[in-house]
């Protein structure tokens, strides 16, 4: 589903250039849930970047599907993004100003999609918010804008979800149930799952880790966890 080759991202410094990825490979299959861990300033959330086509790399590929990034131009990479990726951020990035289910509607109603609040409902009742669908962002608690954020991120049936340092705003246990949403959803949907996070902890609760260091990669490993049953697959 994610194939990264020999990924590397420079950045000009002066005179000379700045490597922040180095020479980054890995594959990831459909249905898989994969962390990317490591200290700041790993080159964590440059690759997550580069994985999700918000940005280019100085040479290397990124393949999302069988799609080279590279040989897309901005508007088919959006397109892509659209039809087939899913976000989630740190930040939540909510609408202030619309409900929980408006904001979870706001993809499918883009997309046209007849059915968009029914989904939505349906999306907010599958991660626990049933009852908090008129409430906005600022009526809801941090782990609760987050699950917003997550079925938003679910509502286009995504076949891979990036998520960067998902858990960052939150309390330990609120960022453990987020990830353990997380893989609950994984598991139902079978879309890929790929979370950047700096919490090693949090991280073991994907069936992958990939540890960076300056950015390269210096382990590719299953996590210390019970091994996961693989998703069904999508049809």
């Amino acid at each position: 589903m994610l194939a990264a080759r020999d990924l590397t991202k420079e950045y000009q410094s002066g005179t000379s250039a700045l490597a922040v990825l180095r020479d980054v490979s890995f594959d990831i299959p459909q249905g898989t849930f994969v962390s990317i861990v490591g200290p700041s300033g790993s080159g964590k959330t440059t690759l997550l970047g580069l994985l999700a086509g918000l940005d280019l790399p100085s040479r290397g590929s990124v393949l999302i599907d069988g799609d080279e990034l590279s040989h897309l131009d901005e508007d088919a990479r959006a397109r892509l993004r659209g039809e087939k990726v899913g976000f989630i951020f740190q930040s939540f990035q909510l609408i202030p100003t619309l409900t929980a289910v408006e904001n979870v509607q706001v993809p499918l109603e883009l997309r046209g999609q007849a059915d968009a609040a029914v989904r939505a409902r349906d999306l907010l009742q599958r991660v626990g918010l049933g009852d908090r669908m008129g409430h906005f962002p600022q009526q809801l608690s941090g782990g609760e804008q987050q699950r917003v954020a997550i079925a938003r991120a679910f509502a286009n049936q995504p076949r891979i979800l990036f998520a960067d340092e998902p858990t960052g705003n939150l309390d330990g246990a609120t960022g453990a149930r987020i990830v353990e949403l997380l893989d609950e959803l994984n598991r139902e949907s079978g879309a890929t799952v790929v979370i950047v996070t700096h919490d090693l902890t949090l991280a073991e609760h994907a069936q992958r880790v990939i540890r960076l260091k300056d950015g390269a990669v210096v382990e590719d490993r299953p996590s210390r966890g019970t091994p996961a049953p693989a998703p069904a697959p999508v049809g």
